[in-house]
């Protein structure tokens, strides 16, 4: 299922701000990261409804990505 376009983008800087703030990242860094994560790529093709979940939720999911990321345990 795909989700509007413009609710998406809606979506996006809600999760990027509650993101920013969990991390202590500049917005422009929490937009960065979210664009080249798998968070987003699931989010944007429509994979088990990931866009449905709440803005908390896909923070959290970012969050964990941006550890893993950190720690270099992402493949």
């Amino acid at each position: 299922m795909t989700a509007n376009p413009i609710l998406l983008q809606k979506k996006y800087s809600r999760v990027i701000e509650c993101f920013a703030k969990q991390q202590g990242l500049s917005l422009d860094a929490a937009l960065d990261f979210l664009y080249h994560s798998q968070v987003y790529q699931l989010i944007r093709d429509g994979v088990s409804d990931m866009h449905c979940m709440s803005d908390e939720y896909l923070a959290e999911e970012l969050r964990q990505e941006y550890i893993e990321k950190a720690l270099g345990n992402y493949q």
